[in-house]
């Protein structure tokens, strides 16, 4: 089985995935790749001598069967670069990952409206329902909203996606031994069971270290059509997304904002350098050039399936909107567990946060 060596080539964290690539495009076989001689990659031009090192002497410490088995114990589905439902899109960017891991249902997805949403991690109130109002214009059709699973816009991009009754995908800085952040652990879980799927390239046990991130940005745009800014300064994370998604020839867009925001100063750099202007959903399909049709509700509301608790919740939210101190009084639950019934209910979209710490009924 080939893939085995293409997950036992992932594992060595000290080689990356342009490495694991050159080898298989040189030899043509990842099992022939993974098991080269010194002299053999010597005849390979332009290959770091450094990395050829460090992977001869890590690869006889890999145990190819039992690296692979720890993937599947863990129930991570994966997918290699020769696998024929690899990404296509994906497939075309200068760098692709050689293994791409995954949990949640990928293929539910459709890989052919992909949206990237990136943008600061310390968004304002202002930017972040600036996006909710854009994505809410895309409400139930067959459009995948890819972000980075980051605190700020990508929090934004992912739970409005969940609430408009939209896929997404979320991609991460590390394997999935590790949630980052901890705070989005109940997103993490929404995604992959049923909303979308978070995806990797890296080896389950890799941690989340810095320079990861700025790696993990050329997937979210690669995955994409077309990337959309939202609030960025001008040494943000969110702007090499940007370029990144220039250099492949994906369209770039941006929402503007308050000048006075120096998380905008990115925005209109960008925007005085091209990027399309967005004010609406409208806008995005125009970039895009995307026809949609949406789905038609159904005359009767499927609610997804809740526990006992959320019941209680949902039961009293029935008549009118409630604050959680009134909520707290009438379903005598603690503040911490009802606080997180809550944000787990709005993942579902079958709750909604209004007029400060009130909720109601979507």
């Amino acid at each position: 089985m080939k893939s085995k060596y293409w997950i036992a080539f992932s594992s060595i964290e000290q080689i990356d995935s342009s490495f694991i690539l050159k080898l298989y495009e040189h030899f043509g076989d990842i099992e022939t790749a993974f098991n080269s001689t010194e002299q053999m990659l010597k005849k390979i031009d332009s290959l770091s001598v450094k990395k050829t090192e460090n992977f001869l002497r890590l690869r006889d410490k890999v145990d190819i069967d039992k690296t692979f088995s720890e993937v599947e114990t863990r129930g991570i589905n994966f997918l290699t670069f020769e696998d024929e439902n690899y990404p296509p899109l994906l497939k075309q960017i200068s760098n692709p990952p050689a293994v791409l891991y995954y949990k949640g249902k990928l293929f539910e997805c459709n890989l052919e409206k992909t949206l990237a949403i990136v943008g600061s991690r310390k968004a304002s109130s202002y930017g972040r329902e600036d996006l909710k109002k854009i994505i809410s214009g895309l409400q139930n059709t067959d459009i995948c909203i890819v972000s980075g699973l980051a605190a700020g816009i990508d929090t934004v991009a992912h739970m409005a996606a969940i609430e408009n009754n939209l896929k997404t995908i979320g991609v991460i800085a590390s394997g999935f031994d590790y949630t980052y952040p901890a705070s989005n652990k109940t997103l993490y879980q929404s995604i992959e069971n049923g909303y979308g799927a978070v995806v990797t390239e890296y080896y389950p046990t890799f941690e989340p270290v810095k320079f990861r991130f700025p790696q993990r940005n050329r997937i979210v745009s690669g995955l994409s059509y077309g990337t959309l800014v939202s609030e960025a300064s001008l040494k943000s994370g969110a702007l090499i997304t940007a370029n990144l998604t220039l250099e492949q020839g994906r369209e770039l867009m941006c929402i503007p904002g308050l000048i006075s925001n120096p998380n905008t100063q990115g925005i209109y750099k960008l925007l005085k350098n091209g990027a399309a202007l967005v004010t609406e959903s409208e806008d995005i399909l125009n970039a895009l050039n995307w026809e949609i049709k949406k789905e038609q509700p159904s005359e009767q509301l499927v609610l997804p399936m809740m526990t006992a608790e959320e019941e209680i919740i949902y039961k009293n939210l029935e008549i009118e909107e409630k604050g959680i101190d009134e909520l707290m009084n009438i379903t005598k639950m603690k503040l911490d567990d009802l606080l997180m019934n809550l944000t787990t209910m709005e993942l579902k979209g079958i709750i909604k946060q209004c007029d400060g710490d009130r909720y109601k009924k979507v």
